[in-house]
């Protein structure tokens, strides 16, 4: 089954408005040309109002770096679903930084995947090497939107490091554990549909490796997605 890659840029707690909108202007007019990738920009909240008129018309999605499970109401400081619906197309959900700084939990990701995905979000749901972060996380969802989804591979210990996982040791994980067990949950079409992405210290340098495994379909890239000529290396390697 054909996936067609994708590169997704996580800026994390990067980059105000006024830095954004520069290095917005810097890679698109590279990136608008590549349209064998998906590429997705991920902003903080702040910025998302400001990059999604920048990207109007460029092919160029956008994508929120978190949001709360409830429509609205007493939930201060959070972000309903369809707050981000405005303006997005995906949302990552379930970043280790997530939980370990901010206790959330396989539980709570999952009202997360299921809210989003009834706001007509597309998750890109993060897992770790722990089986219980994709069994518990992407249980109960809706057998006919599963597709959707986009699951990032993310070693724990590789992101923000520097210290990369191998290109056949990433294979190995997505092909021998996270497909077959998104198949046993939703059936084997599903699990070759979904697109995975690896996550952790991607760099221009290193993507390639990845990128010509069969089972990963692009990257969940992090400080790179901070450097323009870094992040279209990437995207370029993805598009080879």
């Amino acid at each position: 089954m054909m996936r067609k890659p994708m590169v997704a840029g996580n800026w994390k707690m990067n980059k105000t408005i006024a830095e954004a909108r520069t290095l917005v202007a810097e890679m698109t007019p590279r990136l608008r040309s590549i349209q064998e990738v998906e590429v997705v920009l991920c902003p903080p909240f702040p910025a998302l109002f400001p990059v999604a008129a920048l990207l109007q018309g460029t092919g160029i999605g956008l994508g929120a770096q978190n949001m709360y499970w409830e429509a609205k109401g007493a939930f201060t400081g959070e972000v309903a679903p369809g707050m981000v619906s405005e303006f997005c197309r995906y949302v990552i959900l379930g970043h280790s930084e997530r939980r370990t700084y901010f206790g959330e939990t396989d539980e709570t990701v999952n009202k997360r995947i299921q809210a989003a995905q009834a706001a007509g979000l597309a998750p890109i749901v993060c897992i770790g090497e722990r089986l219980s972060e994709y069994e518990s996380g992407l249980k109960d969802l809706d057998p006919a939107r599963v597709q959707d989804l986009v699951v990032a591979y993310e070693p724990v210990w590789a992101i923000g490091t520097g210290k990369a996982a191998t290109g056949i040791s990433a294979e190995a994980v997505v092909h021998e554990v996270i497909r077959p067990g998104i198949a046993r949950m939703y059936g084997d079409p599903s699990a070759q549909a979904v697109r995975v992405l690896y996550g952790g210290s991607v760099t221009a340098a290193n993507a390639a490796e990845f990128f010509s495994q069969p089972d990963i379909d692009g990257a969940l890239v992090g400080g790179a997605s901070l450097k323009a000529d870094e992040f279209i290396a990437i995207v370029q390697a993805a598009a080879k």
